[in-house]
């Protein structure tokens, strides 16, 4: 009897193995290329899904990424997207690219987070200091200074960032493990937020006085409006 209950108890915790592995399957599909229409369409991991017959080769495209992003702006720097809003065949595939523009010395890609994606970092152009944090309670700070050629890896989820040292414009260009990643820039949620978080809250978790909090939010708020 109790070979059986051993046997059963083996059966069950493979099948719960099984069962935890697949609870992200990869596509069943070829391709899901994202409608913003509702008709006609079939729900597939955030986006509708084309009938894949009428797909065409626009839905997997997108020209531009050659063309420098404006980095004319109070960080010095542009993300330029190619996610599936841009690209509505890379519903479900589980990819995505950006090109990221630095001005000279003090261009900056602010810290923030990928909520679903890895990113992996190439330089094309130019010299930057990049790293991530890593979560509590280390907290530890792993950096480097890329130059043309060298690749870096920012973990899902962690607060990461760009800064250009050089005295020329950057360029860089990521992947991310998502059609989707997500972003949240650290100072525009915490500072930005709508409605704004109590400025009591803030001071006490920052360690500020609730005057310089205020400040803050009125320059984030306005910069995110």
């Amino acid at each position: 009897m109790k070979g059986v209950e051993f046997l059963v108890a083996l059966v069950l915790l493979t099948l719960a193995s099984k069962l935890a592995s697949a609870s992200d399957p990869g596509p069943l599909q070829d391709f899901c290329v994202a409608l913003k229409d509702t008709k006609d369409g079939v729900f597939v991991n955030g986006k509708l899904c084309k009938d894949p017959k009428l797909a065409v080769a626009e839905d997997f495209f997108l020209p531009g990424l050659n063309i420098p992003g404006n980095t004319t702006n109070p960080v010095g720097s542009k993300v330029t997207q190619a996610t599936v809003e841009q690209i509505p065949g890379l519903n479900t595939l589980g990819i995505s690219l950006v090109r990221i523009d630095f001005a000279p010395y003090g261009g900056l890609n602010p810290p923030h987070t990928h909520p679903r994606g890895t990113e992996i970092l190439v330089v094309v152009e130019g010299t930057l200091h990049v790293g991530f944090v890593t979560s509590n309670p280390d907290n530890r700070l792993i950096t480097k200074v890329l130059y043309p050629g060298d690749v870096f890896v920012f973990p899902v989820g962690l607060i990461h960032f760009q800064f250009n040292i050089g005295n020329t414009n950057a360029v860089a260009f990521a992947a991310l493990s998502s059609q989707n990643p997500g972003v949240i820039t650290i100072a525009n949620a915490v500072f930005g937020s709508h409605p704004a978080i109590n400025p009591d809250v803030l001071a006490k978790a920052f360690q500020l006085d609730v005057n310089i909090v205020k400040q803050l939010q009125s320059r984030f708020w306005w910069d995110n409006n």
